[in-house]
C-alpha cells in the first residue's frame, strides 16, 4: 500500500526485524552456541540474540502501522474518507497471493510424505486436521489455533502474526470512518495500546495469550498508527534528533539483550514498539536514507527488508526441507554454521524469485482490479 517514495529507513528497520526472525528460528532447529560462532561471541550472547525473535514481530507490527495510517491519510486525504472497498483490496492484492502459495506449497509437501509439513499436536503424534488448519489460516485466527493446540504446523506456524495483523486491519477503515475526527481515533486507539500489558499481564505462563493472541499484539499496530498521524502534524527535527535515535536504539538493545521475552513481555512489547515508533517518527522527515546509500552493510539489511514479507511467510519452508535432510539431532558444531549459511542464502532465493516474478506482478494486477482510484471514483459518481 505505497503512495510514495520507498522509505530506505524503514527498509533497514524492517531488514534488522526480518533477520532476528530467522536467526531465531534457525537457533532453534539447529542451536548455535556451541559453534565457533558461538565460542567467539560466547554462548549466552548468542542465546541472547537467538531467543527474542518476537520483538522483530513487535517492530514489524508497528512499522505496518505506521505505514497503513501514512499511506491512507495520503491516498484519501484524511482517515474519514477512506474508501472501505479499496482499502481491503489494497490488503488483499498484498495478502492473499503469498498466502495461497504458502498453503499450495505446504499441502503439497505435506500429501507427499514429508513429516515436518503436516499438522499435528506438538509432542505428541495426534493429528490435526488439514482443513481445519487451512481455514484457520485463510481465515486469520492461526494465533488461536496456536494459542489453544501449540505450533501445529511448523512451515505455516508464521500466519500467527499475519491473523493479528489482518483482524486489526479488518476494523481499521471502519473505525476511521465511524469515529471521523482524528483525536477520536487516536482515543481508541491508545485504549487499544493500554489494554495490551495489562492482558499480557493476566496471561502469563500461557505463551498462546501473552505472545500471539490478538489483545497482545494489537498495542504495537496502534502504536504506529498513533505515531502517524503525529508524524505528519508534528515532525521531528533538530540537533537533537540525531542524539535520541542513538539514545533510543541503545534502550531497545538493552531490552532485546537483557531478559526473555518470557520475562519481560509485560512492559517489553509496549517498550521495544515505541522505541520503533520513535525511530519511525524520526526518521519520516527524511526517507531517502542517505546513511543507507553510503554503508553496504545497512543496503544488504535494506535489501533483506525490501524482501522480508516473503522472507517471513517462506523461510520456514526452507528450514523444513533442510531439517528433513540433515536432523537437528545430528548437525553438530560448524556443520551448523555451513547450514545457517545455506538457510540464509535459499531463503533469500527463494522470497526474491517470489517477489519478482509472482506476488509483486499480482499485487499491481490485483491492485488495478480491486482499488478504485479517487479520479475513477468521480467520475462514476457524477455519471
Amino acid at each position: 500500500m505505497s503512495t510514495g517514495i520507498r522509505n530506505r529507513r524503514i527498509d533497514v528497520l524492517r531488514g534488522v526485524s526480518i533477520l532476528l526472525v530467522l536467526f531465531h528460528h534457525f537457533n532453534i532447529a539447529y542451536h548455535l552456541p556451541d559453534t565457533s560462532l558461538g565460542r567467539w561471541l560466547t554462548p549466552d550472547f548468542i542465546r541472547a540474540v537467538a531467543r527474542n525473535g518476537n520483538y522483530g514481530v513487535t517492530i514489524f507490527f508497528v512499522i505496518s502501522g505506521f505505514l497503513i495510517t501514512t499511506n491512507s491519510e495520503k491516498r484519501w486525504g484524511s482517515l474519514s474518507r477512506i474508501d472501505i472497498r479499496s482499502f481491503y483490496g489494497l490488503r488483499i492484492a498484498r495478502i492473499i497471493p503469498c498466502l495461497l502459495l504458502l498453503l499450495f506449497i505446504v499441502n503439497a509437501l505435506d500429501l507427499a510424505g514429508l513429516s515436518l509439513f503436516g499438522s499435528h499436536i506438538p509432542g505428541t503424534h495426534e493429528a490435526v486436521s488439514r482443513w481445519l488448519v487451512n481455514f484457520a489460516a485463510l481465515t486469520f485466527w492461526m494465533n488461536v489455533l496456536i494459542g489453544h493446540l501449540g505450533w501445529v504446523n511448523y512451515p505455516l506456524g508464521v500466519l500467527w502474526s499475519l491473523s493479528v495483523e489482518e483482524v486489526f486491519y479488518l476494523t481499521f477503515p471502519l473505525i476511521c470512518r465511524g469515529f471521523r475526527h482524528v483525536q477520536w481515533i487516536m482515543l481508541f486507539w491508545l485504549l487499544i495500546i493500554v489494554t495490551g500489558p495489562f492482558y499480557r499481564l493476566f496471561h502469563q505462563g500461557d505463551e498462546g495469550g501473552f505472545l500471539f493472541a490478538y489483545f497482545s499484539a494489537f498495542d504495537g499496530i496502534a502504536i504506529g498508527c498513533c505515531t502517524a498521524l503525529l508524524a505528519r502534524r508534528r515532525p521531528l527535527e533538530g540537533i537533537a534528533v540525531g542524539p535520541v535515535q542513538i539514545l533510543v536504539i541503545a534502550g531497545m538493545v538493552t531490552l532485546y539483550l537483557w531478559k526473555s521475552i518470557g520475562a519481560t513481555n509485560v512492559y517489553g512489547v509496549t517498550l521495544m514498539a515505541i522505541g520503533a515508533a520513535i525511530l519511525l517518527w524520526a526518521g519520516n522527515t527524511r526517507p531517502e536514507g542517505s546513511l543507507t546509500q553510503r554503508n553496504p552493510v545497512l543496503r544488504v539489511i535494506e535489501w533483506f527488508g525490501r524482501q522480508s514479507y516473503e522472507l517471513y511467510l517462506f523461510h520456514l519452508i526452507v528450514l523444513a526441507l533442510m531439517r528433513d535432510i540433515v536432523a537437528s539431532s545430528t548437525a553438530t558444531g560448524n556443520l551448523k554454521l555451513l547450514l545457517l549459511a545455506i538457510f540464509m542464502l535459499g531463503s533469500s532465493l527463494l522470497a526474491a524469485v517470489i517477489a519478482r516474478f509472482y506476488s509483486e506482478p499480482l499485487n499491481q494486477r490485483l491492485r488495478s482490479i480491486l482499488v478504485v482510484h479517487p479520479i475513477r471514483k468521480a467520475k462514476e459518481h457524477h455519471s
